[in-house]
């Protein structure tokens, strides 16, 4: 049976690949090394955590010791998902992204080393090539050119790998993924702070003019791709994983209005995030051809089942939103929302808003 280390295993797309792991691959056990900082959680596996192929470790990656002692107990192979992944977070503070992603991989990549695992896979994300202009996709080829702290951090660590893997020969893969949505996503990112806004009749906050496009992927899907880059992905190969999806927030904002039958003058128009990237789009040819992988969900699809499990989940919803999801709120947003426009327009017309054009946000 295959030992395999999940940093990062009570998160969102850890949390999910974890569950989905257990349930599908009966011949791998998981340890899973988590520090349950504040979107780290382990009400995200309580229906696993008697599982006997299920071992948590409480603990940093960042802790040398720890790392060297979890390997040394056996580990055939690593899904290095445990990050600091909010980006406004790092727009306030970069230390913690810095820390937990550029060193954290540095430790694990060591033990990894050291104890000759069988396969070490990086997921990282599409944010690493910067931002896109109205046409064209990101390749695996495409020069690093991150905008944001945390994305700064997760290519720095995407070039440690890569320098693992030329230097000491380390069997590496890195995946590059794009905007994920499902259940357990914590509800500071977009979709889960717009559903569980919704949910209550309070305001959506939106960047901007709401028109930056993002590529959005099933979680489901994500940890299928990162799976089947295990099984026959090449060493040292970059990786994109994708939804071939590309919505605008605002496209999304109003759908989930839509399915949800709110009144779009919920969406308000906020001040945006200084350096917001304006487009990403993945192309995903390569994981494709090369390895037979392909998004199966649709976002429409995928939409329904994540509203519907916000909509049977709100205990949890309101035990994640206590505590530092408060205090960050009431920092970032408040003030934000403070000042927005709503936008007036009818739940009849959530559907077909077309070319209506969106109040222009005040300055920060």
């Amino acid at each position: 049976m295959l030992r395999i280390l999940v940093t990062g295993g009570c998160g969102f797309i850890g949390s999910n690949f974890v569950r989905l792991t257990l349930k599908q691959r009966p011949d791998i056990t998981i340890i899973n090394l988590d520090a349950l900082t504040y979107a780290g959680n382990l009400a995200n596996l309580a229906d696993v955590l008697d599982n006997p192929r299920h071992h948590f470790v409480h603990g940093d990656v960042t802790d040398r010791e720890l790392v060297r002692r979890i390997f040394a107990d056996g580990v055939d192979g690593v899904f290095h998902l445990a990050a600091e992944s909010h980006v406004d977070r790092s727009i306030y503070d970069a230390t913690p992204f810095v820390r937990t992603n550029v060193l954290g991989t540095q430790v694990l990549l060591d033990a990894a080393r050291e104890f000759g695992v069988e396969l070490f896979i990086h997921v990282s994300t599409d944010e690493v090539y910067g931002s896109l202009g109205p046409t064209g996709a990101f390749t695996e080829s495409t020069p690093l050119a991150p905008n944001s702290p945390y994305a700064a951090s997760k290519a720095a660590a995407d070039l440690l790998v890569r320098s693992y893997v030329h230097t000491f020969g380390l069997p590496a893969i890195i995946t590059r993924c794009s905007n994920n949505y499902g259940p357990y996503q914590f509800p500071e990112k977009f979709i889960p702070l717009a559903i569980t806004q919704l949910l209550d009749d309070q305001p959506v906050p939106l960047y901007g003019d709401g028109q930056q496009v993002r590529d959005w992927i099933h979680v489901y899907d994500h940890c299928a791709a990162l799976w089947r880059v295990w099984e026959a992905g090449r060493i040292g190969e970059v990786y994109n994983i994708g939804g071939r999806c590309e919505k605008t927030n605002l496209q999304v904002a109003v759908e989930l209005c839509r399915q949800l039958g709110k009144p779009l003058s919920l969406i308000r128009f906020v001040a945006d995030r200084p350096g917001h990237d304006r487009r990403y789009a993945m192309d995903i040819s390569k994981i494709e051809g090369e390895l037979g992988w392909r998004p199966t969900i649709s976002f429409e699809e995928g939409l329904r089942q994540t509203i519907t499990w916000y909509q049977e989940h709100r205990d949890w919803i309101e035990q994640v939103r206590q505590g530092e999801y408060r205090r960050f709120y009431e920092v970032h947003y408040r003030q934000r929302l403070a000042r927005a426009q709503p936008w007036s327009q009818s739940p009849a017309t959530a559907g077909s808003y077309g070319g209506l054009t969106p109040p222009t946000p005040d300055s920060p």
